[in-house]
């Protein structure tokens, strides 16, 4: 029998262990209470991509529920996408920069936030929405993606960076977060009506597609991956991608990941209709049905490579064109160079996603 004194002290010992913990757990829910007081969000925003009333609103909720300090709002305008303001944020010691606006707009934004801790969340508003398509986040959801801003954690993907060397000598710096390319897509870019595109979205770009189609190796150029041996190629089209998939669900670059710290590259070389047929059998049949099944899984090995369409990876390409060239970044045109260099900065850039244990 357990004396009653015994028993006593081993209730008291009991109750006073809980009642320590009790404390402790106050004690964290204070200082985490404190913490987020500390936290503060900046909006870098496309005036002509959202509706700012209603995304004030969801900003303004998630904000107070989160228990942070009141939002930094940045207009991005036509002669700064977004840069200069994503790096006054990130001066200001914003914890995530929400990049409200189309893919011009969240390469911006990604760009001004290199070397930096501040994280990069998605709030979608373009036709494209490539890097949030690649990264599974909610496309037509505006309060759960500004939820995601405040409450989500962060995952670290890589940041493409390019090097542009212009006819002129000049060289400029920018990075990209999707895709970068010379050929069909950036003329593509090149040609297509900015107003129309505001209006109908992707299809303004039939418009222009026939043109672009022309020429089956037209590009003649040297390129060098991982700083080896340069070899002269001509093509028609040269995309270096971060990430794979583009809108309408195309898997251009099938083995592509945002965080595998290397360049996924294809060229393509069509030699006529059935070269074009080739490469529209390749991506819109085999990529799609042999990485995004099971059973396609299983039959991956029986694939082909095909003339028309060379894939390459390497954590680096250089490239010199015989003649200027158009090339875009993450979907806008960035004019003419003849020559450039990409290289991947792994996991240079963190961005907010869904927290899976809602914490």
């Amino acid at each position: 029998m357990v004396p009653a004194d015994a028993s006593a002290k081993r209730d008291t010992d009991a109750a006073e262990g809980e009642a320590a913990q009790q404390v402790r757990d106050r004690t964290e829910e204070v200082d985490a209470a404190e913490d987020h007081r500390d936290q503060r969000a900046a909006i870098v925003y496309n005036p002509i991509k959202v509706d700012l009333e209603v995304l004030r609103a969801a900003v303004a909720a998630a904000a107070e529920e989160a228990g942070w300090q009141e939002s930094l709002w940045l207009e991005t305008s036509v002669d700064d996408p977004g840069i200069g303001m994503t790096k006054e944020a990130v001066a200001e010691g914003v914890d995530v920069v929400l990049a409200a606006g189309g893919d011009g707009t969240v390469r911006a934004v990604a760009e001004g936030l290199q070397g930096s801790d501040s994280a990069l969340a998605l709030l979608p508003a373009g036709t494209g929405n490539l890097l949030a398509r690649n990264l599974d986040l909610t496309l037509d959801n505006l309060t759960e993606a500004v939820s995601t801003a405040f409450a989500g954690r962060d995952r670290n993907v890589d940041l493409g960076r390019m090097r542009l060397h212009r006819a002129d000598g000049k060289i400029e710096e920018h990075a990209f977060v999707v895709m970068a390319g010379i050929g069909l897509d950036a003329q593509l870019m090149a040609n297509t009506d900015d107003d129309l595109k505001k209006k109908i979205g992707w299809l303004a770009y039939a418009k222009s597609i026939g043109q672009a189609l022309k020429g089956g190796r037209r590009i003649r150029l040297t390129s060098a991956y991982d700083g080896g041996k340069a070899h002269r190629r001509r093509l028609h089209t040269l995309l270096i991608g971060n990430c794979g998939s583009l809108p309408g669900n195309i898997l251009l670059l099938p083995e592509a990941a945002v965080d595998d710290g290397v360049l996924d590259i294809v060229a393509l070389r069509p030699d006529g209709l059935f070269g074009w047929l080739q490469i529209s059998w390749k991506v819109l049949v085999e990529n799609a049905l042999l990485h995004r099944t099971g059973a396609g899984q299983r039959l991956k090995g029986a694939a082909r490579d095909i003339r028309a369409l060379n894939y390459q990876h390497a954590a680096s390409i250089d490239v010199t064109l015989r003649a200027p060239e158009e090339l875009e970044l993450d979907g806008d045109g960035f004019g003419e160079v003849v020559k450039f260099e990409a290289w991947v900065d792994q996991h240079g850039l963190r961005v907010r996603v869904p927290d899976p244990d809602g914490r």
